[in-house]
């Protein structure tokens, strides 16, 4: 364990979302929620003001739809415009220090002990990320970030929750057992659900409670590997250094059952959380990928795989979802499962899937997020609770496709935003990171004076 809080954890606050608040002026301080758009679609991103009303990571957008009000936003990923930012970020963190282990589009360790910093003392460290967050607020439009400091990876990523949006928590050498007493066990690495759940049972809620719990009584439950860390972890136990690793090359999601499963309904109910789990992540990384893999455990500790492999990249949960069912049908399950795993590989920074909109969508009425009176009628608008989504591969021929939140330019009216499309017609809001609230303009979904654009400039 390192005797000064020199690891930073960075994590930008709502960032797709922010991103989205950001580059449109109409959208901020209202709930906005970014990922898939479709029927079987998971939210990647929600702001904090769709927050308030329950929407969150790696929900069904369907359900975010149902919890959050007319006027909500729902928009599809624009990874140009993630990308973009996060490069500006990262090489923030790089001035700092060169050992900087990015995560995620958003999220990075830092290791402060290895960059020019001399005073790394609390004040100090502490000093150094506040400057860091305002240079990465003016560098980056005004995206906001939380930060935590600590002797430990494990720490800093704690610290970095525990005030958000735009916090900053140091944890003093020393401090950390007081720190993570009176916290839920899900902070720590390794605990999810079912783990917790179990946990529970043994009336452990809280990681003062795991403390008090003895290895061996861990190791009896969880078997050594992961009963091990449990115990090592509790009592912030964590050496592991920050590493300046290559481009994640796979990214995956899995669930151990506390007994094996035979029944199929059980496995499918898991199969769709791992899948909507795995697209989250996958759209954490603003990326997109063409295999796809399910890993099936037997009772003996046996382990099967199966992949299928794409013609076009895809983040989209339902695709995932989709091809995961297949390939679990030629399981044999019969003799029960101990684990199941979704994951996905083959990654790019591009998809080829474009969306439409079913020709037969209703028109939206009351007009969301308070459009101008005089404006026309937008056919789907990003935030119609009633829009209905077609299929979400639909590529080349015939009219051009335009999605909720993608950038376009007019030859007349200038930059802007898909606000929703259907019924042969799309509709745009003209506005930008430096403008007012823009109007709303309706145009034929072939209009040749409308075209697709870069992300703009802040």
């Amino acid at each position: 364990m390192r005797s000064t809080a020199s690891i930073l954890h960075l994590d930008l606050d709502a960032f797709f979302a922010a991103v989205e608040q950001r580059d449109k002026p109409s959208l901020r301080g209202k709930p906005v929620c970014v990922g898939g758009i479709g029927p079987r679609g998971v939210v990647a991103t929600a702001s904090y003001e769709a927050r308030v009303f329950g929407a969150r990571s790696a929900m069904p957008t369907a359900e975010a739809r149902r919890r959050c009000p007319a006027g909500t936003a729902f928009l599809h990923p624009r990874g140009d415009a993630y990308r973009k930012s996060s490069r500006i970020v990262m090489e923030l963190l790089h001035e700092l220090s060169p050992i900087v282990e990015q995560v995620s589009v958003d999220e990075a360790y830092v290791d402060l002990a290895a960059g020019d910093l001399t005073d790394l003392s609390t004040d100090g460290v502490r000093a150094a990320a506040h400057q860091l967050i305002d240079q990465i607020r003016d560098a980056t439009g005004g995206l906001t970030a939380s930060a935590g400091i600590a002797s430990s990876k494990m720490l800093a990523k704690i610290g970095s929750d525990l005030e958000k949006p735009q916090g900053l928590v140091v944890i003093p050498p020393g401090r950390e057992l007081e720190t993570l007493a009176p916290l839920s066990v899900r902070v720590i690495a390794g605990i999810g659900p079912m783990t917790a759940a179990r946990l529970r049972t043994f009336g452990v809620e809280t990681v003062a409670d795991l403390q008090r719990m003895e290895r061996t009584d861990l190791v009896s439950i969880f078997g050594t590997a992961h009963g091990g860390s449990l115990h090592e972890l509790a009592r912030a136990r964590d050496d592991r250094d920050v590493v300046v690793e290559r481009e994640a090359k796979s990214v995956s999601a899995e669930e151990t059952f506390q007994t094996d499963v035979v029944d199929r309904s059980v496995l499918e109910a898991e199969l769709t959380s791992l899948a909507r789990r795995t697209a989250a992540r996958l759209a954490q990384s603003a990326a997109f990928a063409r295999t796809i893999t399910i890993k099936a455990r037997q009772h003996d500790f046996s382990t099967q795989t199966r992949s299928e492999t794409l013609l076009h990249p895809t983040g989209d949960a339902g695709v995932i979802l989709d091809v995961a069912r297949r390939l679990l049908d030629g399981v044999d399950v019969s003799n029960g499962l101990r684990l199941l795993g979704v994951g996905v590989s083959g990654l790019s920074t591009h998809s080829q899937e474009r969306l439409r909109f079913d020709d037969q969508q209703e028109l939206a009425d009351p007009l969301p997020l308070g459009i101008d009176d005089d404006a026309e009628v937008p056919a789907t608008p990003a935030g119609d609770v009633r829009r209905k989504p077609g299929p979400a591969a639909y590529v080349g021929g015939g009219p051009p496709s335009w999605w909720p939140g993608q950038d376009v330019a007019h030859t007349e009216h200038g930059a802007g935003w898909v606000w929703g499309s259907g019924l042969g017609r799309v509709t745009v809001r003209f506005e930008g990171p430096r403008s007012e609230p823009g109007r709303v303009r309706t145009f034929a979904a072939d209009d040749p004076q409308l075209s697709v654009a870069e992300p703009p400039q802040w």
